[in-house]
């Protein structure tokens, strides 16, 4: 595609798209049980495709690429960022089925996932033609590689980040290559052992850290600086699209040029907004909510200058 002019957004999200079945459950069923749900949605779904619906949500302009099954799940999605205001312009369309995700959430706010992407495969290098876009913040989630390299190669001194969520061949292709690596403990532990161990090693191959902790917040690591925050308390209903939430939120934070804490700051709140309502979509923060726990909100902060080491004879 070729666009006469470009397409000014905030936050240009590229990843994977998903259509979600949420149910509410008091347990999770153990083996060849049969249980009721009290509880049920259906919505779209995914870490880039979330995180774009945060950033319009939170007021500012995102757009969408990657890919939605020419079935009723992909028109139902596809209908969603639009209503979200969303620029869907880079969104790829095909017979392979709109991958599915079946949630099971318990009162506690934890959550099983299983996924389904029958024959659906990530997008090759050339599927979608970038051209034109003018984005301040990309943000990638690793599902898209090959997609979200070319994207890099095209926008090289736009700012990047990366929703590392787990440890796979797409956040290992680009972890060392967005100017801002943003993991979730999952990601920490699979990677070093622990999120601490990650943390110090991650450091090595990005200049900006950062490791979400759920309930224990956050730590995070720069060239110069460690810390860490605490994060907002809340009453969890549901975890899912807490990080999705944090990441929309953290790159429209880069895109508006606030300062590090916050921007650390403004994307807590979202990601813990995000686990008061079922369902990853349908709690994703708005402007209104969002300022209203963000001024009810005391953090506690560490932040520390890194000792640059001795240098070796």
């Amino acid at each position: 595609m070729t666009n006469q002019q470009p397409i000014d957004l905030d936050v240009f999200c590229l990843g994977h798209a998903s259509y979600d079945q949420v149910f509410s459950v008091a347990y999770h069923p153990a083996s060849d049980e049969k249980l009721l749900a009290d509880d049920w949605i259906g919505c779209g779904g995914g870490p880039a495709a979330n995180a774009a619906v945060t950033v319009s949500r939170l007021g500012f302009r995102a757009g969408f690429g990657g890919y939605l099954g020419s079935d009723s799940f992909g028109d139902s999605h596809l209908a969603e960022l639009i209503n979200h205001q969303i620029n869907c312009q880079f969104i790829a369309r095909g017979p392979a089925p709109t991958p599915l995700s079946v949630v099971l959430v318990k009162p506690d706010g934890q959550r099983s996932l299983v996924n389904f992407k029958g024959s659906t495969e990530a997008l090759k290098a050339n599927a979608i033609n970038f051209s034109g876009i003018k984005a301040r913040c990309l943000l990638f989630d690793g599902h898209e590689a090959a997609l979200s390299l070319a994207l890099l190669a095209q926008y090289p001194q736009t700012p990047s980040v990366l929703d590392a969520g787990s440890l796979h061949a797409g956040t290992e292709a680009l972890m060392d290559k967005v100017d801002y690596l943003v993991c979730s403990e999952k990601f920490a532990r699979q990677y070093a052992g622990s999120p601490e161990t990650a943390l110090a090693a991650l450091a090595n191959i990005n200049a900006h850290v950062v490791i979400t902790l759920g309930e224990r917040g956050l730590i995070w690591q720069t060239a110069t600086e460690q810390g860490s925050l605490s994060a907002p308390k809340i009453q969890a209903i549901d975890t899912t699209g807490a990080g999705d939430a944090f990441h929309g939120a953290f790159a429209a934070a880069i895109a508006s040029k606030r300062s590090w804490q916050q921007t650390l700051e403004y994307a807590s709140i979202a990601g813990a907004l995000a686990c008061t309502r079922l369902g990853a979509r349908p709690a994703l923060p708005d402007k209104r909510q969002h300022q209203s726990l963000m001024e009810a909100t005391v953090f506690s902060a560490r932040c520390t200058t890194i000792q640059n080491k001795p240098a070796e004879n």
